[in-house]
C-alpha cells in the first residue's frame, strides 16, 4: 500500500513539470530542467517513506514518473 501512495505522489508531482515541458522548446535547458528537477523529490520520497531502493519499486515509480509527465503534457489550459 505504501508503494501505491508514493507512486501516486510521484505522478501528481510530475503533472506540472510535464505541462511545463510541453510548453518549451525540445532539448532546451528548460526542457531538461522540467524532466530532472522532480528527481531529487522522488528520491526524498523514497527515503522518508522507507520504501528504499528495492528493484521492484523502480518500474512502478518510473512508470508513475512518466505517466505524470505525459498527463501534464496533455493538459490544455485555456490561457487568457
Amino acid at each position: 500500500m505504501k508503494i501505491a501512495l508514493i507512486a501516486f505522489a510521484v505522478l501528481l508531482l510530475n503533472i506540472p513539470f510535464g505541462y511545463w515541458r510541453s510548453k518549451v522548446r525540445k532539448y532546451s535547458p528548460q526542457w531538461f530542467l522540467s524532466i530532472h528537477v522532480p528527481i531529487p523529490f522522488v528520491i526524498l520520497l523514497r527515503i522518508y517513506s522507507d520504501i528504499g531502493f528495492a528493484f521492484y519499486t523502480y518500474p512502478i515509480l518510473v512508470g508513475a514518473f512518466f505517466l505524470g509527465q505525459l498527463i501534464g503534457a496533455k493538459i490544455n489550459f485555456k490561457e487568457a
